[in-house]
């Protein structure tokens, strides 16, 4: 569904508003075009959503928190869609469906979804082409496009999952995934640590600067010396620790982890079968369709779980980095970013460089803090504060983007979060290690 843009546009700041929030929809719309309605219907794991609610539900983020609030005279779509599409946020209602039941909802059907977005477009369009948009207005625009981006993401993953899971291993788009033999070698970039700066600087007195809030405030901590692998984990090394019988070693595993593997019957990361045809014993399941291991040894290895990388990084005699040591070091390098979504690989290649590299793009990296508030953290007023406060239990932080995530959206100082056994997104493995001059 294209958007046309009319010129009446009022200001600098509301004509660049405009086209990164019709830049962000239309990346949606173009990540479903090769979707059937029955392929946006599915739900196929407890994380995952369908395509069809992703898309209502980032319309009605819209809907609910700018045009109902600053658009004059603005009419809903639909009256239920403020519950039926409504994720968590209780303080604007508590009739929300449970989200394991949103497979369930065969109506409102796709044509209704998307009509429903077409809605909330021209309404976005006709707001930004008022005079004297208030700041605040143009503030919740922002962040309805980084939540966009952020659904955009997670549609990707879900789809995978959903293809991994039925039976024809349908492909959603022929993926590049180099087939390099020996991995770039892997090196240990040392840092001084000591009093550094983290988190995001928010200029507030600019609408378009954003950040969440969780980013915020930015305040100094202390760093002993560290180093950091200079690439992620291969998927060859994370076979020799397969093959060294590590998922039935107990003394490498956190004891929520080993409960985890055994009850979940685990034996290789999420994606990887068992075959005859390959000489690894073993193919993995991409965007792209089914894979030999032996043609992506040197890629990094992604979907796994914390408890994995933890597991991982004390077979090789290890530790995950902090967060505040990958944001120190991620702030300190010439970070390029090839591994992300417009790059268009839907899976993560193999490292080009020995310097510090794949740190933006290519898979989410487990790191070994637990998700918690930064000193001085307030969340933001009133049902927006429920965007991410609310989570600060129980989930592990994870840094740097992944080859499903745009460009526009990640940034060195981005924390992401889930729980410890999550898998379907694109997770990966950096190693740390304390750092000595004596050494």
């Amino acid at each position: 569904m294209a958007t046309t843009v009319v010129s009446k546009v009022v200001s600098p700041v509301q004509a660049t508003l405009l086209q990164r929030f019709l830049a962000a929809r239309q990346a949606t719309e173009e990540a479903c075009r090769t979707l059937t309605a029955e392929d946006q219907m599915v739900q196929s794991c407890s994380e995952a959503s369908p395509t069809k609610w992703h898309q209502a539900h980032t319309s009605w983020f819209f809907e609910t928190f700018v045009l109902a609030k600053f658009l004059r005279g603005y009419q809903p779509f639909h009256p239920d869609f403020h519950w039926l599409f409504n994720s968590y946020y209780r303080s604007l209602g508590n009739e929300i469906p449970e989200k394991k039941l949103r497979a369930s909802f065969s109506r409102p059907s796709l044509e209704t979804i998307v009509a429903f977005r077409a809605h909330v477009n021209r309404h976005v369009e006709e707001l930004l082409q008022q005079d004297n948009v208030p700041d605040d207005a143009l503030r919740r625009i922002v962040l309805g496009i980084q939540h966009e981006q952020q659904h955009l993401e997670l549609l990707l993953t879900d789809i995978k999952h959903a293809f991994f899971t039925n039976p024809l291993h349908p492909i959603y788009r022929e993926a590049q995934v180099a087939a390099d033999a020996e991995p770039t070698p892997s090196r240990w970039i040392e840092f001084e640590g000591g009093v550094q700066e983290i988190g995001y600087p928010l200029n507030t007195a600019d609408p378009l600067d954003f950040c969440f809030d969780n980013e915020t405030p930015q305040h100094r901590v202390y760093l002993q010396p560290y180093a950091l692998e200079n690439r992620l984990v291969t998927c060859g090394e994370y076979l020799a620790f397969m093959n060294d019988n590590a998922y039935t070693r107990a003394e490498l595993w956190l004891s929520e982890g080993l409960d985890t593997i055994e009850q979940e019957h685990w034996e290789a990361p999420l994606y990887w079968q068992r075959c005859t045809d390959d000489s690894t014993g073993w193919r993995i399941f991409t965007m792209g369709g089914w894979r030999g291991l032996s043609t992506m040894l040197a890629t990094p290895v992604c979907h796994v779980s914390l408890f994995e990388a933890d597991a991982y990084a004390r077979w090789r005699g290890c530790r995950l980095p902090t967060e505040a040591e990958w944001e120190h070091a991620a702030s300190e390098a010439a970070m390029e970013s090839t591994g992300l979504l417009e790059q268009g690989g839907l899976h993560p290649l193999a490292a080009t460089s020995d310097g510090l590299t794949q740190m933006l793009g290519y898979a989410w990296e487990w790191t070994a803090s637990a998700y918690t508030g930064y000193p001085g953290y307030a969340p933001l007023p009133g049902a927006l504060g429920e965007y991410n406060g609310k989570f600060m239990s129980s989930q592990m932080v994870l840094r740097g983007g992944s080859v499903a995530t745009p460009t526009s959206h990640i940034r060195t100082a981005y924390r992401n979060f889930f729980t410890p056994g999550t898998r379907w997104q694109f997770s990966g493995i950096r190693l740390a290690r304390a750092f000595s001059h004596n050494e």
